[in-house]
Parts: C-alpha cells; sequence; structure tokens
C-alpha cells in the first residue's frame, strides 16, 4: 500500500541534518545549562547561541527569544501575562483562531473578566481591517490576537495593516505563527509586533520546543515560576538538544526558503488544477485557492458527495495510505465540526466533506496524481 504523507500543517517529518545535530548533542552536551561546572557551561554556551541565531533570522536581539515547548505555552505565556500584568482589559481577536488562543481568551474572561471582542471576517474569512479600527478606537487598552497563517483554511492576515493600528490605537498586537514561521522571511523591526509564538515541528524540527517572541521593556512578567532559566520568563530546565534541533531546522529553511517555497508552490497549483478538472463541483474553502491571500502551504477542499457517505471519507483515505484531515491536528479525534468552518461557511456547505491538504518538499507530483483518483473514484462512486 502506497504512504502519502499530506499533513504538514499538523507536523513535518524532521530533517535527516536536524536528527544528526540533535543526536551529537544528546550524546556529548548533556551538562545542565545551569550548572556551573564545565560541562553545563558548555551547553549553557550553546543554548545561548541557538538563542542568537534564531533572534538574528528575525532582526531581534537574543534577548527577546524565550525557548518554550511550543506554539501552545507561548500563546499563553503571551496572552495570559498581558491580562494579569500589562492592565489590558480587553482581547480582540477572530473565531477562527487556534484553540491556544481562543481557549485562553475564553478561560482569561471568566478569570479576569477581561472583554472578549471577535473582528468580522468576509465570506472567506478574511480580517476586516476596517471593523479592526472601530473595536480599537472603542477600547481602553486592549491586546490584539490574530494568527499570521490560518492552520486550517491557509488565510494569510495582512501583518503590517494590523500592527499599524495596533500601534496608532496604543494596543498591544500577539501573533500566533506557528504556521508562518520558516516559511516566510519576518522582520520584527519593521512589524508593529508586539508578541508571537512559534514551533519547531511545523518547519521540520523536533516537537516539544519552540518560542516566545517577547518585545523587549514589554513589562511581561513569568507563567512558569521555579528558577531563573529563560531570563526568568520560563522556569525549567531548558531540552538543549530540542533547542539545538529547532536551531539547526530554522537554519536550513531560511537558508532553502526561495527554492523550497517556489516547489511547495508548485504542488499546491498543481493540486488545484488537477482537482478542478477532475472533480466537478469541488470548492475551496477560505482563501485557499487565492495565492495572494493564503499560504503556499495548503489547501482547504469540499467535496460534492452525499451528507450520508462523507462520514467514510476521512476512513477511505487512510486506507488508501493518505494522510490528511479535517481540520487541525488537535482536533481531528473529535466528532465536532471543526470551528474555523464553522464560521465562515454555510449550512450548506458544512454539511459536505471538507479536506485540509498540506504539503512539504518531500512530497511529490506523481502522490498528487494518486491522491485525486482516489477522490475522484470516492465522489463517483
Amino acid at each position: 500500500m502506497k504512504s502519502i504523507y499530506l499533513d504538514n500543517a499538523a507536523t513535518t517529518a524532521i530533517r535527516p541534518e536536524v536528527v544528526e545535530r540533535m543526536t551529537e548533542v544528546l550524546s556529548h552536551t548533556y551538562g545542565n545549562a545551569s550548572s556551573t561546572h564545565g560541562f553545563g557551561r558548555s551547553s549553557k554556551a550553546l543554548l545561548e547561541q541557538c538563542r542568537k541565531n534564531i533572534a538574528s533570522y528575525f532582526n531581534v536581539t537574543s534577548g527577546e527569544i524565550v525557548f518554550t515547548s511550543g506554539g501552545t505555552e507561548a500563546d499563553n505565556l503571551a496572552l495570559r501575562s498581558a491580562v494579569r500584568d500589562l492592565e489590558v482589559t480587553e482581547i480582540i481577536t477572530s473565531k477562527i483562531e487556534h484553540h491556544a488562543v481562543l481557549h485562553t481568551a475564553e478561560q482569561l474572561e471568566k478569570e479576569y473578566g477581561v472583554k472578549l471582542s471577535f473582528v468580522h471576517l468576509n465570506d472567506s474569512g478574511l480580517v476586516d481591517l476596517d471593523h479592526l479600527q472601530s473595536l480599537l478606537k472603542a477600547s481602553n487598552k486592549a491586546i490584539v490576537s490574530l494568527m499570521h497563517i490560518n492552520n486550517e483554511v491557509g488565510n494569510s492576515l495582512d501583518i503590517v495593516s494590523v500592527g499599524n493600528l495596533c500601534k496608532e490605537n496604543n494596543a498591544l498586537f500577539h501573533s500566533d505563527m506557528v504556521q508562518s514561521i520558516g516559511h516566510y522571511k519576518i522582520d520584527l523591526q519593521k512589524l508593529s509586533i508586539d508578541f508571537l509564538a512559534a514551533s519547531a515541528h511545523k518547519f521540520h524540527g523536533p516537537k516539544g520546543v519552540g518560542f516566545c517572541f517577547i518585545r523587549k521593556e514589554s513589562g511581561l512578567k513569568p507563567l512558569i515560576f521555579g528558577g531563573e532559566q529563560e531570563r526568568g520568563y520560563r522556569a525549567g530546565t531548558e531540552a538543549v538538544h530540542n533547542i539545538v534541533g529547532m536551531d539547526e531546522a530554522l537554519k536550513i529553511a531560511y537558508d532553502q526558503l526561495d527554492i523550497e517555497k517556489e516547489y511547495v508552490l508548485g504542488l499546491k497549483n498543481y493540486f488545484i488544477q488537477k482537482l478542478e478538472k477532475d472533480i466537478i463541483n469541488v470548492s475551496f474553502n477560505g482563501a485557499c485557492a487565492n495565492n495572494k491571500q493564503s499560504t503556499y502551504t495548503l489547501v482547504n477542499i469540499c467535496l460534492p458527495i452525499a451528507p450520508e457517505k462523507a462520514s467514510m471519507l476521512q476512513f477511505q483515505l487512510d486506507l488508501k495510505g493518505i494522510a490528511c484531515s479535517k481540520g487541525s491536528a488537535c482536533q481531528s479525534g473529535s466528532s465536532q465540526q471543526s470551528h474555523v468552518l464553522s464560521a465562515i461557511l454555510d449550512k450548506d456547505k458544512l454539511i459536505l466533506p471538507s479536506v485540509r491538504f498540506s504539503f512539504s518538499i518531500y512530497n511529490t507530483k506523481d502522490e498528487l496524481d494518486y491522491v485525486i483518483e482516489v477522490l475522484k473514484d470516492f465522489v463517483n462512486s
């Protein structure tokens, strides 16, 4: 049976170079980075070199990079600390954010009584900047939390405009950039972003490690207490091998970005063209079919299949060796409808099956041809 992995928005395969580098560190640089002896100092030096390297990709200082266990922790650190420590009284977000943001915002509303406001979206799920501006003008002290690339439908946020609106209205701006770090060049000196979240396993690095960018002199305080690691922002012994793996993965991603982006975009365009040709009435959710308004790494399609047959689609794809997703991997085991699609699709579309296919450099056009044949057979059967 074929084995085709098209769920790269959920996680990516670790590059062989990253595995090799991590193995080397696990074998030889195993000291605790907080220890003062030679073993500890070696780990600490390696840790800080990685921090410096990662900061350089985004044109910030190393002190603004705080290592975390991944994007979810980074989102929590920024949002919870902003409400608790920076006198934020309103969180402005959207209904299609990752649950790491939405559930955190809902909990903060319960705990602190902050106002939770949702910016309007158009029919494709793109943010209404005029409505965002009106929300900001009516707010006293707000933090805007909007993701750069939507993990389910691939919509791209105009982070320059959002950042400028936040700056003009004295609001903080947090962005979940888990789907864009390693896939887009981002100069944080040119963007009015206060906090961002990133996760290594989205750009061919290891799971269980990421970082939070915290603009210097932000006033944020720790979320996890204990030791003085991560300049006091995040207590706990650092996983040096994971951090080294993230650094290596990010270095390769940005060194090869232009070549790999062109290749992956070619796969996406090929897939869309073949779908439109071979499957009558296929449609695309969000703005994913528009490359100017979405990422080059994924498509989310809606298939013209009777509702009673739709429940078998994911099962059939898996039987054929095709890995994809009906939504984010964080909720794929749930029977609930995707909150993202529920926010942007009408009832007629919601009862039809939607599937997310996300691509990487390890995919081929031959694989996509096979997937389309399987989809076509299922739709026509």
